[in-house]
């Protein structure tokens, strides 16, 4: 059953501005986050988080909510499934009526005690005198008293039964069960951690559900450096990230997570002041953990050894999250120089070296296309198409559409650049042939790029003009139409102006407009047509329109409906350059290759341009008509 108290509970122990931010993008505003409304059409922000008072609230619809409401109403979650989701997210075991499930809840709250108290004797192992050769250790490591503490090291003495001795108030099946003795066959059990320094590993709710185990005798070679916990009923290395308890509020300020190879390096990030570190624990980075990952950051940073080991680990991470993919969720890479790690370079180096490194991360893609390109030497063809393929199978293991095109089209980028060069030609301009056909030159009948020139008089070159003037026009008058609905709703000016300063080609007027645009605070009407004069361009007339008629155009009665209509011609606006280059892209990677695969390419962006048109005058039309 749950009971009120559980569900505060839960409630408390979930970010609400996080969880909604994965849906909507929300900007901070004071001790709040505000957005427009997500269960309404809204121009201006309405709709406000409150971490502190666990709800939100749109004063524009009423909407309101806490973050189980917003899973059902927003998500369409049913109640026990937004619940068991929520609960999943904040390490919180949801009450089960079932007798048996209430049975095994029991037997992990008893497993928890196990682990609790085994924690409380290595602490105390620690503290004594045969706990000397672990506060050596680390002091080596630079760890003051404060991490020690913060972390729980703890030590594991020597001998078989120490532990079993310590904690015999618990039945051995428990400690075997709890991963604290090993049993085999034909032999008594015994401790696992013996002679090493020890480290709690803990659940997103901060409770010891396993422990990791350094040797600290050198000489002792026949035992791993490092030893987990095996998988128990309350532990499973795939689905825990050491020290996420920890670096998720951590994360929350900074917006960022950065993944490191070990939980020693999770305390030395810590150490220097980066907190927000977590750590697989003694196995690649699963797809369970980069969910994890994703829950509280669009992008985390891996951090990776510089060796090869390192590159091997960046490698299966990279791999395993490609399938996964979804727009704005992906992963960077940060490579530490070969031979450190990075408690060797905050020592060499402080603590602002490390901070360099992860203000920079590579980009997965860039990181994909460099491994593979270094991978083998690539001295033949069929070395360098087999580079084509190996990447090309990465992509195809992309599940999301939209990523996987445009990676298969920035990679095909870097590959044609790669494998192709340009070449001078004789008959590009400022080439080495006597008498070659110059840019700009008169004479008659030379050459460009091997063919015949048309002269500027010729029926293909008028053709060619005309058919340039009509493409012209259509984008000039939907340049002209966004251009009078700027001026007449310029607080729409201000939401676009930073899309449409880097979208290129554009009228100039967009210049003098988004000039303008200075601060929150939107000019009035008359001021942009008094800047466009003085500036000595005139605002567009109805003539200019090229018979586009959109609804922000007309006598204005609804506000909200032609703020909504300006937004979609604003929107494209700015995809037709980029449709355009990359249609021209296309053509000529197929042109060049003449594969299938750039064939395929083309067609698609040709489609997607004739939808586009459609769109367009399905736009037109429908308001001219009207």
């Amino acid at each position: 059953m749950l009971t009120p108290q559980w569900l505060d509970q839960l409630r408390s122990r979930v970010a609400l501005s996080a969880l909604v931010g994965r849906s909507v993008r929300l900007q901070k505003a004071g001790r709040e986050h505000k957005a427009c409304c997500p269960f309404h059409n809204e121009n201006s922000p309405s709709f406000y988080v409150n971490d502190e008072k666990g709800f939100y609230h749109c004063f524009g619809c009423g909407a309101h909510g806490d973050a189980i409401r917003w899973m059902t109403d927003h998500q369409g979650m049913a109640f026990m499934d937004a619940v068991k989701d929520l609960a999943a997210e904040a390490g919180m075991d949801v009450p089960e009526p079932d007798p048996r499930a209430a049975k095994a809840a029991e037997k992990r709250d008893s497993l928890h005690d196990v682990m609790a108290a085994a924690q409380e004797w290595f602490k105390a192992s620690l503290a004594s005198p045969e706990g000397n050769s672990a506060l050596r250790y680390l002091d080596t490591r630079g760890f003051d008293a404060h991490t020690i503490q913060r972390f729980g090291f703890g030590f594991a003495p020597e001998g078989r039964q120490a532990l079993k001795g310590a904690l015999s108030r618990f039945p051995e099946e428990m400690l075997i069960e709890a991963g604290l003795r090993i049993t085999v066959e034909e032999r008594d059990p015994y401790d696992r951690f013996r002679g090493r320094l020890m480290l709690p590993i803990e659940d997103a709710r901060g409770r010891v559900i396993a422990f990791g185990g350094r040797i600290l005798a050198k000489a002792k070679t026949d035992a791993p450096k490092y030893l987990n916990s095996p998988d128990t009923p309350l532990f499973d290395k795939g689905r825990t990230l050491y020290n996420l308890h920890r670096a998720a509020p951590a994360a929350r300020q900074s917006g960022r997570m950065v993944v490191v190879e070990g939980y020693m390096d999770v305390v030395a990030m810590a150490a220097a002041g980066i907190a927000e570190c977590v750590a697989p624990l003694g196995t690649a980075l699963t797809e369970q953990q980069i969910e994890m990952l994703w829950r509280h950051v669009e992008m985390p940073i891996l951090c990776f050894d510089g060796d090869k080991a390192g590159q091997r680990a960046a490698m299966r991470a990279i791999t395993r999250a490609l399938p996964l993919l979804r727009p704005a969720h992906s992963l960077r890479i940060v490579r530490l120089p070969e031979g450190l790690d990075p408690d060797d370079l905050i020592k060499a180096k402080g603590a602002r070296a490390m901070e360099a490194l992860l203000s920079e991360p590579k980009s997965l893609i860039e990181v994909l296309w460099e491994a593979e390109r270094d991978a083998v030497p690539l001295n033949t063809p069929e070395d360098k198409a087999g580079l084509k393929a190996r990447l090309m199978a990465h992509v195809e293991a992309i599940q999301d559409p939209d990523i996987a095109s445009l990676y298969r089209r920035e990679i095909q980028d870097r590959y044609s650049a790669f494998a192709f060069p340009k070449r001078e030609s004789k008959w590009q301009p400022g080439g080495s042939a006597q008498g070659g056909f110059q840019r700009g030159s008169s004479q008659k009948g030379g050459k460009w790029n091997g063919r015949p020139a048309p002269a500027p008089s010729s029926p293909e070159s008028i053709s060619r003009l005309n058919r340039r003037h009509e493409q012209g026009g259509t984008r000039d008058g939907l340049s002209a139409a966004v251009i009078a609905g700027l001026i007449r709703w310029p607080e729409i000016l201000v939401r676009h102006a930073e899309a449409l300063a880097r979208t290129p080609g554009l009228d100039p007027r967009f210049e003098l407009l988004i000039d303008c645009c200075g601060g929150d605070q939107a000019l009035e009407s008359a001021q942009l047509e008094t800047i466009l004069r003085q500036s000595g361009s005139e605002p567009p007339a109805v003539a200019d329109y090229y018979g586009f008629r959109f609804g922000f155009l007309g006598n204005g009665e609804n506000p909200e409906k032609s703020a909504e209509e300006l937004t979609q011609a604003i929107q494209l606006l700015i995809e037709r350059p980029v449709l355009d280059a990359a249609l021209q892209a296309a053509t000529a990677r197929h042109e060049r290759e003449f594969t299938d695969e750039t064939f395929a390419e083309q067609q698609r962006l040709r489609e997607r341009k004739l939808e586009f048109d459609s769109r367009l005058r399905h736009m037109a039309t429908r308001h001219a008509s009207s």
